[in-house]
């Protein structure tokens, strides 16, 4: 689809036309009041479907804007992607595991090596973790 491209269609009768058209009386013709509640009915009509076109097109316009905004978006984030070096997963894994090891030598550093000294002093080893 192209914003650019609306379709143009024409309408002969406007609201405003038809409220305005006066008929020419005949002897034997329709009953004005008859005439008059049926094209109320009919103007009615005519504005709620302009006003319908009019939401339509301004909602048409948002979304062209917003597909326009996301294709942008996209173009630039596959550039980035592609100019991101890609690094393989063991080395991927490796880092986490250092990180990891980091995490836990911060975190357990003074109950590891009192544990492991408590151990090896007392000669007792259990098969049980201490984490």
């Amino acid at each position: 689809m192209d914003s650019n491209k609306e379709t143009k269609f024409s309408v002969q009768y406007g609201p405003k036309d038809i409220l305005d058209k006066k008929f020419k009386n005949k002897v034997r013709g329709y009953d004005p009041d008859e005439v008059d509640e049926f094209l109320d009915g009919i103007i009615r009509d005519y504005e709620a479907f302009t006003n319908e076109i009019d939401r339509l097109k301004e909602e048409n316009t948002k979304l062209f804007s917003r597909v326009d905004e996301l294709t942008k978006q996209l173009s630039v984030s596959k550039n980035v992607s592609a100019q991101t070096p890609q690094t393989n997963a063991a080395a991927t894994n490796y880092d986490i595991l250092k990180r990891l090891s980091n995490l836990e030598r911060h975190v357990f550093g003074s109950k590891l090596s009192d544990s492991s000294v408590d151990n090896h002093d007392d000669g007792n080893h259990s098969d049980v973790d201490q984490y």
